[in-house]
């Protein structure tokens, strides 16, 4: 498995996504159990989760994967809504988490959107968290160029580490101001939905993405997903429920593209020219 610095670490190229998964039937749950144990077994060392996700279902069934492996060889990621964003609902929210979860620290925690809560209260209390030593590091989602301007001048805001953001070859505004940004200040990225928006519209797959893939003996999907880490500079999260599909996910890192095939996709999904709003799921 290719890595990548992540979090002021070498990490795996790709990360696991959870959003959906643990809220099935039982077939279901242990075919997602399966998926996240062959990729953690197959070099895959980050995963991201949160509160949200089935309102804990995700965060238990991840809990029921983790206990078997050695709690060092991986970076476990959650977050926590808005409404939970200030010092008091944080802790509450961090020690549920870590119960489903069934381990005794996050290495980060992530503010999932931006609410109503000053930031500055938010600051604070994830900067506690580090302190209980119940978190390593944290950092934020569904954060535009603005948000993350203001958080850096806040006292002890250039200690966030993360910003998570939807991230695909159909949606490519971070690239304009996001992604240069959190490169000059030393802010890691993940990327979401390398497909898509899950649970809202997936991509629509140009003719061009099904030809490559064809030429490359690769799906569709391999091709989305080596297209979003291209650069080696970014973490992408991809879901899987099943094993196969994860197997396919790690054979993706080790997709490349010529520059002719990078332009040839340019054309028909263009980079940014200007500022854009900020795409969410």
């Amino acid at each position: 498995m290719k890595s990548i610095t992540f979090n002021q670490q070498n990490t795996s190229a790709i990360g696991m996504g959870t959003w959906h998964i643990g809220e099935g039937n039982q077939a279901r749950t242990e075919s997602e159990m399966a998926a996240l144990r062959f990729g953690l077994d197959h070099g895959i060392n980050v995963i991201d989760t949160a509160e949200m996700y089935g309102e804990g279902k995700s965060e238990t069934l991840i809990g029921n994967v983790i206990k078997d492996y050695s709690r060092s060889d991986f970076q476990l990621i959650s977050k926590f809504y808005p409404f939970h964003a200030t010092p008091k609902l944080i802790e509450q929210s961090l020690k549920a988490s870590l119960k489903r979860l069934q381990t005794d620290y996050l290495d980060l925690y992530l503010l999932h959107w931006r609410g109503q809560t000053p930031l500055a209260e938010t600051v604070e209390g994830l900067e506690n968290m580090v302190q209980a030593g119940l978190i390593k590091n944290w950092g934020v989602s569904n954060f535009d160029i603005e948000d993350l301007k203001e958080l850096n001048t806040l006292p002890n805001g250039k200690n966030c580490r993360i910003n998570e953001d939807l991230y695909n070859i159909g949606s490519r505004g971070i690239e304009y101001s996001i992604l240069p940004w959190q490169k000059e200040h030393n802010m890691s990225f993940i990327a979401y939905s390398p497909f898509g928006s899950d649970g809202s519209e997936y991509l629509k797959i140009a003719p061009v993405i099904q030809e490559m893939a064809q030429q490359k003996h690769i799906t569709a999907y391999q091709l989305l997903l080596a297209w979003v880490i291209r650069n080696h500079d970014l973490l992408s999260i991809p879901k899987s429920s099943s094993v196969e599909h994860m197997k396919q996910n790690i054979e993706a890192v080790d997709v490349s593209f010529s520059e002719d095939e990078l332009e040839l996709l340019d054309k028909t999904y263009p980079a940014p020219k200007n500022e854009k709003p900020l795409d969410t799921i």
